[in-house]
């Protein structure tokens, strides 16, 4: 056995996770920070996934009529078991999506914060009391249990978007079926471990209101098929929610799209560079480049590129990279080597296309096993060829601009719309960029980068990233199901728009 492995195993064994999902079975799992083997996993089959979309649709049953406050009981003990688990499972999520230590345990506590969100919430499902034109007549709004909720996660958040959808899915009523991505399945076996646990203090649950679906692409698309699961939350690129969108929609189910990003920032003249530096520096490189946010595209005015370009180009050329887990290195590994042959693709035809290269390159970590690479800063003479797309790898295309709203259009011209940035002092500018003339992006930021979103704001974004939004703000509405309700007191029967319908 592998160091590796044996840690995870060690890790899943502290938590209680069931071995028997994860030891004999033919679906291997590696870990991108050394390429080993850790795991070997027994996979779901097309009837184990209709008998536990079964389960989960008898545990919605009875789990929508425990009121709402109960609910977030549930809830507010996920969040308690988390913080006991948070060492273990941050460690389980560096091996297993090849994180850093900080950002393993930085991704635990977003799903912490989630919990205390998504309990507050249990007391503020509301719905609103409406005017009508009727004397004597009441007229309101009320918000119901959805149904089975699937979820459908990406190896690059392996646990934090699970429960940002569980969490509030949990407290508006809806058991959830959890179809983790095949590259990081032993952080939602530790997730409903820990679960688990709660739900044993809880005490008095519905069986199978949280079920791990383990797997590749033919279980997802079981689970996005079938007519007992309501809700469809998939994060992921935008090609599968090309699939996704259809498949559901086909049935009438809904979706929660959270796609690609090809995410944007503008500095213009007045602004801060030593900030500035800073926070394109972790927008683009942070994960080895491996979020949704991470930022892709970089405009910089033509007034200050040759005061920020170069001082880039320096700490490209100077951050670290290396093994996350044995080193201080601040970029890891990609995930595999599919991911480094696509970066290298896109720095292809970027020269092709005039661009010109700053890294890119293969790191060395001691092993062939496991991918490495060079952040890579890319000067281009305009937005085309592999700029207008999403390679989701640790690349910045640099671009002048002299005219604002020239660059708003630039910064808009790609298919996705997910985050953005601008970076200046000018009032105008700041406010222009969040109008509706400015970025149409679901995320907009002035003065940090494209990424580090908090759970408090709603996330997601517009265009080819899907248009669904999780986490807070009012998120949790795609999870419920909305009734208009008008009570007649009276003793007349008034009808609506002045209609009369009179009987002898």
């Amino acid at each position: 056995m592998t160091t590796l492995a044996a840690k995870a195993t060690d890790i899943l064994a502290r938590l209680g996770a069931d071995p028997a999902r994860h030891t004999g079975g033919s679906m291997a799992s590696f870990s991108p920070v050394t390429g080993e083997q850790v795991a070997a996993l027994v996979p779901d089959t097309a009837d184990t996934t209709d008998a536990a979309i079964a389960r989960a649709g008898a545990a919605f049953l009875a789990w929508r009529l425990v009121p709402a406050p109960r609910r977030g009981e549930l809830v507010r003990l996920l969040g308690e078991e988390l913080r006991a688990a948070k060492a273990d499972l941050g460690a389980l999520v560096s091996i297993e999506a090849g994180k850093s230590p900080s950002e393993g345990a930085g991704e635990v506590q977003e799903m912490i914060d989630i919990c205390d969100f998504a309990v507050g919430l249990s007391r503020q499902l509301y719905g609103l009391t409406i005017a009508t034109e009727r004397p004597g007549h009441r007229m309101m709004e009320t918000w119901h249990p959805l149904g089975v909720v699937g979820v459908i996660s990406a190896f690059n958040f392996p646990v934090a978007v699970w429960s940002w959808n569980t969490a509030l899915a949990l407290v508006c009523g809806n058991p959830v079926v959890w179809k983790p991505s095949e590259k990081t399945p032993l952080t939602a076996l530790a997730c409903q471990a820990v679960l688990d646990k709660a739900l044993a203090r809880f005490g008095d649950a519905p069986a199978d209101l949280s079920q791990v679906l383990i797997g590749g692409a033919d279980v997802g698309a079981a689970l996005v098929a079938h007519k007992g699961v309501a809700l469809i939350s998939a994060t992921g690129s935008t090609r599968m929610g090309r699939q996704v969108g259809p498949a559901v929609a086909a049935r009438f189910g809904r979706t929660i799209l959270e796609l690609g990003g090809n995410n944007a920032g503008i500095v213009c003249p007045s602004a801060d560079l030593d900030m500035a530096l800073r926070a394109i520096a972790f927008g683009a490189m942070g994960t080895a480049g491996q979020r949704c946010t991470t930022m892709r595209r970089l405009f910089v005015h033509d007034s200050v590129y040759d005061a920020l370009v170069p001082r880039l180009i320096k700490a490209y050329g100077s951050v670290s990279v290396g093994n996350p887990l044995e080193t201080q290195a601040l970029v890891g590994p990609l995930v595999d080597g599919a991911a480094f042959d696509a970066m290298q693709v896109a720095l292809e035809a970027a020269r092709a296309a005039g661009g010109t290269v700053h890294g890119g390159e293969r790191v060395s970590v001691g092993t062939d096993a496991a991918f490495y690479a060079r952040p890579a800063l890319v000067e281009m003479p305009d937005q085309l060829g592999p700029v207008l797309e999403e390679t989701f790898a640790p690349i910045l295309y640099v671009m002048k601009f002299s005219d604002f709203e020239g660059v708003l259009h630039k910064h808009n011209e790609v298919g996705a719309g997910l985050s953005s940035s601008i970076f200046t002092t000018d009032l105008r500018e700041m406010e222009t960029f969040l109008s509706a003339a400015g970025s149409d992006c679901g995320i907009a930021n002035v003065n940090i980068g494209t990424s580090g979103a908090e759970i408090g704001g709603a996330f997601g974004g517009e265009k080819e990233t899907g248009g669904g939004r999780e986490s807070g703000s009012d998120a949790w509405k795609g999870y419920m199901r909305r009734a208009t309700n008008t009570i007649n007191y009276s003793r007349a029967l008034p009808l609506a728009q002045g209609v009369v319908f009179d009987i002898d």
